[in-house]
């Protein structure tokens, strides 16, 4: 059992030794899986899952490991993400934390990271330096020997430490208020703790000074020492800013809180740093953050109240805290509790201490003066040091005290108020607070150090004096070395610069400046000589076309590699391969990466887009492999884009979007790519997308913008419509953009302008002019034709709508162009001012101030307004306003007639009929529309027949006959409105006028014509104007008479009315009636003869062309006669005009022969003095020729010479000037790198920022669609309890409204019965009584038989009484029951019934039915009524009642 057992514990050693290595190696296989997950990883989500679990498995399971991979998970920090690099900078500090050897490798990185572009990346290296500073120590303070890795390590650490403190001045907010945590962390590491240090913040982990021993090679105490007051003084420094924001501000201010609590040797300082804080807030700050800063820092000093070192600043922190607004009560509780150890110590005196309190006074009292008041220069001898500052403030504050007396402090007010602001500044609002203890003791000790501190920063005051003559006092007797500080030891320029340190001196902030590089160990050469190696000894060099073949043969390999790269997880390593061989050599390399990326374009595009970006490194320089000495161009960058884009544009089946991917994240777009974009926005196939990339351009690219929306808005004019519509429409969607707007505006105007050219220019870049002349085989179109000048207005008219300013600049251009494009400019004008509409203000300006030579504009743009629509008023009213004022075209009332008043068209009619005869039509066609046509939206002020009777009585002075006859036809056109009833009211209208109206009988006969059917309306108006005296007007009566003409025989009536004169005239006017007219009358018998007139009879038997006929003769032969006698005159005159005219030419003839010779005469005279005058110019010329030619000689001489001499002069000049471009052009490209960087770094910002407020906002719009769906459901479920609610109340309210109307019901049912039983028992007591007197009564009848008799012929007398009336209520509608019932009851209401015998058959009766017995008794007693009356029976009452009386008497 013994050996058994010993077995089992060796066995048991070697299985847990072989556990431990198997599961180390399972470690191990893991962490490089996911390693190489990670590196494939597409999204970075799964990438930092991955590394998190490499990190868990390397750092916390199995540390060993950390080593082995640590390079590994470094490479990551040159991932794009960002997410990715924040995952690596916490890698760094975890790793540090578990193994400090690791650090000379992560500190480079870290170093290398903060320059990154991302400022999250930034941050994320600040935050991480403040654990990595404390390793750093922690790991150095252990270090007893020094090593190359802890060196280095030290001097990277010494390196992310100065660039921090350099970021101290960086333009991020965040990023100054992480290295201000920084700062507090470097000041609390470097320096020592003490025994009031903050307990809270003991804790395990917590590094500073303590723990170093001294001695050590790298941390020298002194010096770290001093590097933490440097650093402390920098946050005083940054805490003092003039312009430092609110977030920094109160950032700094807790950390000096913070450095106060755990580092009390700092607390006098900061103190006093918060007072000079407290009168010396920043002026950028808003009045908010004022308040902010004000709460922020009432609550770090209450903070620093508590804390037991405050002792001795008790009274500068209250009196802060009461300006600052805290009650006394409140600053009671946070007072600090002194035990009598603490008191004691305080009390005892020692030299040092004493020393200390005057230098932390001093600095109290210089950082309280900080920033208070000006710098005043003063000369070298007056200027304190830090440590007599304080001695002499308190010197001079103790000389001010018994000075402020009431007077004095009034006197100072006095004349300080004279420098008072007229209104309070915001800052003094928002800080100041009433003083609590005005005219103390210690408000009068707080005031007098202050103007202490004032005269001492000056140069001025009692103590500044005393403390020179001691000092030069002690500088004589040979103290002056034992001073902490020597007076002239430092010459600070401001009092900003001078900051109190522990030991009562001034230091001047200056920058830390970077360490000196550590130079390398020198290697020692060996003894002895060694041959050296060269390898040109051993190789010759090989022949061009050998090494191109090579080159290509190799590449060609690292092409065919690609599914090897694959599986070895290294496609990225082999794509940066091809990408730097293809754009170092180029040549036939090119045409191989551009062959093998379009094979399989979709799954190579990363290689493209990685040659495409290697090419641009080369061409700027970026690139190592870049030669030197050489201008680094773009040729080759723009042959590789260039070739990308001609491929894909070439591609038919492309439809991945890799086009305007390519075009997007290039990073130079060159002239060839842009010719090639517009060529593929140009193919309708891929007509949208590339578009929607230009557009993109357009605003993703703002350094090339202009130059894109060139390339958009030249495709505007394209001679294709589907090219040009997308471009217009994609112009007018980046309109809506206000940075778009002017230049889009501008070149839609300089192309509307050159319209104002006799041709089009010759180098336009307009599409369709190029077209054009490529089809004609022309440089140069003579002559505007429709589709050039189209195509400059598209653009401009598509903007309309959009901006309505634009139609007046239209409205310019159209008064200067010439007709035909006049007449283009009108046709395309329809759709763009519908798209303005008549509502529009601009459009209603230039319609009111009407250009000049845009009459034609405007009246086409108001006829486009209101097609088929009524006219607004304001339009209407604009018009009315230009028509009568400005311009006095009638053309312009045509569009806006329906808008007019009645008196207005009417006055209008006769200038609108002498248009051309289509405008008439249109203008007839919009008075008449509203009548005609059902579907029109408007009416008329003119009814058609107002219409037709305004043309007759339209003034012929205003408007000739034949114009107005034209009219009228065309109002007879439109059968359909102008119907026979119509024209009858417009005759009769016209018939009534007086005068008669011209036209009235040619309408009248035009009507007839239409409808023959108003022939007898005809006649009744000829016959009413023979009594209105037609043949006073001529021509109405001429047309009185040819209506008779054609209106016979039914005229023969109407012709026989006129007077025997006015016959005669119709009977000449028209001869032709005169005949079957007396053929008529001839027709009459002898009496109908007899009854017309004599002088009409004989006026119908004369011929009244006999006597014309004589008058004829006689009136021609008179006329020849005259014709005869004018003859002979005109003969006489014209032989005397012949004789005179003879006499006048003969005589000018010999006046004219006489001139002639004179004339001959000079001109002789006139030629010899020309010759003469010409020899002495020849010989004068030919002088002057010998002389010039001589000059001429000499001035080529001396021109030769000058060009000499100017040649040598212009090419020194050329040199300069070639060698001053080259530096300009150098000095250029920098700046132009330079500016570059500084806006990608500026987008990577704007884009984060962007992205983040993205995220925000869709987080909002989600919430608050959350939000409303859940209250419109609750508003639903509302809705709906109410609807239950009211449905049921309604159900409620109907029930008892039924209950309600049965009560009633049976209450009425009830009230009926017990009516009838009264009205039962009444009659029967009724009866009764009658019955008495009728008994009494027949036995008076009974005395004779005449009585039986009377009955008998009452009773038969009643019967015929009865019928007729029957008769009448059945024909009444009086018969029915219910009428008998009201009978019934109005005669028992009457009480003077008599029932006599008929009660019993009304009783029987009862019983049927309920009506029937409220009917019998009513019936029995209106028949006893009457009968009581007459004595005879009623006419109402019943046969059967009758019979059952005679019945009940027999």
């Amino acid at each position: 059992m013994s050996g058994e057992g010993r077995r089992s514990t060796a066995a048991q050693f070697f299985i847990e030794e072989d556990a431990e290595a198997e599961q180390s190696t399972s470690t191990y296989e893991r962490v490089v899986e996911l390693l190489n997950q990670a590196s494939l990883a597409q999204r970075d989500a799964q990438k930092i899952s991955n590394l998190r679990q490499v990190q868990e498995l390397i750092v916390h399971k199995d540390p060993t490991l950390l080593d082995n991979f640590l390079d590994e998970i470094l490479a990551f920090q040159s991932d794009r993400a960002v997410d990715v690099k924040r995952f690596v900078i916490g890698f760094m500090e975890e790793a540090s934390k578990k193994d400090p050897e690791v650090l000379s490798k992560v500190l480079p990185s870290l170093n290398m990271l903060l320059a990154d572009e991302n400022v999250n990346v930034q941050k994320k290296v600040i935050l991480t330096s403040i654990q990595m500073f404390k390793y750093t120590i922690q790991w150095l303070s252990k270090a007893k020997t020094p090593t190359p890795e802890k060196t280095a390590s030290w001097e990277q650490m010494h390196t992310l430490k100065t660039r921090l403190f350099e970021m101290l001045d960086s333009e991020n907010d965040g990023i100054r208020t992480h290295v201000v945590k920084f700062l507090e962390t470097v000041v609390l590491v470097l320096s020592k703790r003490s025994a009031d240090s903050d307990a809270q913040k003991q804790k395990e982990g917590d590094v500073s000074l303590d723990m170093v021993p001294d001695g050590r090679h790298y941390l020298k105490l002194k010096k770290l020492e001093d590097q933490g007051l440097k650093t402390f003084e920098m946050m005083l420094h940054f805490l003092g800013s003039p312009h430092i924001s609110s977030i920094n501000l109160m950032t700094v201010m807790g950390a000096l809180t913070n450095v106060a609590r755990q580092r009390p040797l700092f607390f006098d300082q900061v103190v006093q740093a918060f007072e000079a804080l407290h009168v010396n807030l920043p002026p950028t700050l808003a009045k908010s953050q004022v308040a902010s800063v004000r709460k922020n820092l009432k609550m770090h000093m209450m903070s620093l109240l508590k804390h037991p070192a405050s002792v001795d600043y008790v009274t500068q922190i209250t009196t802060l805290l009461t300006d600052l607004g805290a009650s006394q009560s409140e600053v009671s509780k946070f007072l600090p509790k002194i035990d009598e150890s603490r008191k004691r110590k305080n009390e005892e005196p020692s030299t040092s201490s004493k020393k200390a309190k005057v230098e932390e006074d001093a600095a109290d009292e210089e950082d309280d003066d900080i920033g208070m008041t000006p710098w005043s220069s003063r000369n070298e001898s007056s200027r304190p040091t830090g440590a007599s500052r304080q001695t002499a403030i308190d010197i001079t504050a103790d000389d001010l005290c018994p000075r402020l007396s009431p007077q004095n402090v009034a006197d100072l007010v006095l004349l300080s108020m004279v420098m008072l602001p007229d209104t309070a500044p915001a800052q003094f609002q928002a800080t100041y607070t009433p003083i609590a203890a005005a005219g103390t003791e210690t408000q009068i000790r707080h005031i007098a150090r202050l103007l202490a501190t004032q005269l001492t920063m000056a140069g001025m005051g009692k103590g500044l004096g005393e403390l020179q003559r001691s000092a030069m006092e002690a500088e004589i007797t040979g103290d002056g070395d034992t001073s902490p500080a020597s007076p002239m030891s430092f010459e600070p320029t401001s009092p900003k610069q001078l900051i109190q340190t522990l030991v009562g001196g001034t230091v001047s902030i200056t920058e830390f400046k970077k360490p000196e590089p550590i130079a390398a160990p020198v290697v020692q050469p060996r003894k002895g000589v060694i041959r050296q190696f060269k390898l040109s000894s051993v190789t010759h060099p090989l022949d061009s076309e050998k090494l191109d073949y090579m080159t290509l043969a190799t590449v060609k390999r690292v092409f065919n590699t690609e599914k090897i790269a694959v599986q070895a997880h290294v496609p990225a390593a082999r794509t940066k391969i091809l990408a730097c061989l293809t754009a170092a050599f180029g040549g036939e390399l090119k045409d191989v990466m551009q062959t093998f990326i379009f094979e399989d374009l979709r799954n190579r595009a990363d290689l493209a887009f990685a040659w495409l970006f290697q090419e641009y490194a080369n061409c700027q320089g970026f690139s190592v492999s870049a030669p030197l000495g050489e201008r680094p161009t773009l040729h080759s960058y723009d042959e590789c884009l260039t070739r990308l884009l001609t491929g894909l544009l070439e591609a038919q089946d492309q439809k991945d979007g890799l086009f305007g991917r390519l075009m997007m994240e290039a990073p130079l777009i060159t002239d060839n790519a842009t010719h090639i974009l517009k060529r593929y926005c140009q193919d309708p196939a891929r007509l949208d997308i590339g578009m929607a990339v230009l557009k993109d351009l357009i605003l993703m690219r703002p350094s090339q913008r202009l130059r894109f929306l060139d390339v958009l808005l030249d495709l505007t004019s394209h001679y294709e419509a589907d090219v040009r519509n997308m471009a217009i429409e994609t112009t007018k969607e980046l309109y809506n953009k206000p940075s778009m707007q002017s230049p889009v505006e501008k070149y839609a105007l300089v192309h509307l302008k050159k319209l104002l050219l006799p041709r089009p220019p010759p180098s336009d870049s307009n599409q369709t002019i190029r077209v054009l002349r490529s089809t004609l085989s022309v440089d140069i179109i003579e002559h505007w034709t429709e589709d050039v000048i189209k195509s400059h207005l598209y653009l401009y008219l598509g903007l309309l709508p959009s901006n309505h300013r634009l139609i007046h600049e239209l409205a310019n251009v159209y008064t200067a162009t010439s007709a035909d494009i006049k007449r283009t400019i009108l046709r395309v004008l329809e759709i763009p001012v519908k798209g303005m509409g008549m509502q529009s203000p601009e459009l209603l300006t230039m319609v009111e101030n009407c250009p000049k030579g845009a009459e034609t504009l405007v009246m086409r743009v108001i006829h486009i307004l209101t097609d088929k629509t009524l006219p607004s008023s304001e339009l209407v009213e604009r018009i009315r306003d230009l028509y009568q004022k400005r311009v006095p075209d009638v053309r312009f009332l045509i569009p806006v007639l329906t808008g007019l008043t009645k008196v207005e068209v009417i006055s209008a009619l006769p200038k609108l009929i002498k248009l051309n005869p289509m405008v008439v039509k249109e203008v007839f066609h919009r008075l008449m529309g509203g009548y005609g046509d059902s579907t029109a939206s408007y009416t008329s002020p003119l009814t058609p027949a107002e219409l037709l009777v305004a043309l007759h009585n339209i003034d012929p002075a205003k408007c000739d006959m034949k114009t107005i006859i034209k009219a009228a036809n065309l109002c007879f056109s439109e059968k359909m409105i102008y119907t026979q009833e119509v024209l009858a009211i417009v005759m009769q209208q016209l018939m009534e006028q007086t005068p008669l109206p011209t036209l009235l009988m040619r309408t009248v006969l035009q009507s007839l014509s239409m409808y023959p059917r108003l022939i007898g309306f005809v006649m009744n108006i000829l016959q009413r104007l023979i009594i209105k005296q037609v043949w006073k007007q001529k021509k109405v009566w001429e047309g009185f008479v040819k209506c008779c003409q054609r209106t016979k025989p039914q005229s023969y009536q109407v012709l026989l009315q006129l007077p025997a004169s006015q016959l005669k005239n119709a009977f000449e006017i028209c001869p032709d009636i005169r005949e079957p007219l007396l053929c008529h009358v001839k027709a009459f018998t002898s009496q109908q003869q007899a009854h017309i007139p004599k002088g009409i009879m004989t006026v119908l038997e004369t011929d009244p062309l006999e006597e014309q006929r004589k008058a004829e003769a006689a009136r021609v032969e008179a006329e020849k006669k005259a014709k005869q006698k004018e003859e002979e005159e005109t003969f006489v005159k014209l032989e005397a005009e012949r004789i005179a005219r003879e006499r006048a030419e003969k005589e000018k003839s010999e006046k004219e022969k006489a001139d002639r010779e004179m004339r001959e005469k000079e001109k002789l005279e006139k030629e010899k003095l020309e010759k003469e005058k010409q020899k002495a110019e020849r010989d004068k010329l030919e002088r002057e020729k010998k002389e010039k030619e001589k000059l001429e000689v000499e001035k080529k001489q001396q021109l030769e010479r000058e060009r000499k001499e100017k040649e040598e002069q212009e090419k020194a000049i050329k040199k300069e000037k070639q060698d001053e471009e080259e530096k300009q052009r150098r000095e250029k490209e920098k700046e132009e790198v330079r500016k570059k960087k500084e806006r990608e770094e500026k987008l990577a910002v704007e884009k984060a920022e962007k992205d983040r407020l993205e995220q925000e906002r869709t987080e909002k719009e989600r919430l608050k669609k959350e939000k409303e769906r859940q209250d419109k459901m609750e508003k639903e479920k509302k809705e709906k309890e109410r609807q239950d609610k009211m449905e049921k109340e309604r159900q409620d309210k109907m029930e008892k409204e039924r209950r309600d109307k049965m009560e009633k019901e049976r209450e009425e049912k009830e009230r009926q019965e017990k009516e009838a039983k009264e009205r039962q028992e009444k009659v029967k007591e009724e009866e009764k009584c009658v019955e008495e007197e009728t008994v009494k009564e027949e036995l008076k009848e009974e005395l004779t038989d005449e009585g039986m008799k009377v009955l008998d012929e009452v009773g038969e007398d009643d019967e015929p009484q009865v019928e007729p009336k029957s008769e009448v209520s059945e024909e009444g509608g009086a018969s029915t029951e219910t009428e008998a019932m009201e009978t019934a009851e109005s005669s028992l209401g009457e009480g003077s019934l008599d029932l006599g015998e008929q009660g019993g058959g009304s009783q029987e009766e009862a019983m049927d039915t309920q009506e029937e017995e409220e009917q019998a008794p009513a019936e029995k007693k209106a028949g006893r009524s009457r009968r009581g009356r007459g004595g005879k029976a009623a006419p109402k009452t019943s046969p059967v009642t009758r019979r059952s009386s005679r019945t009940k008497k027999s």
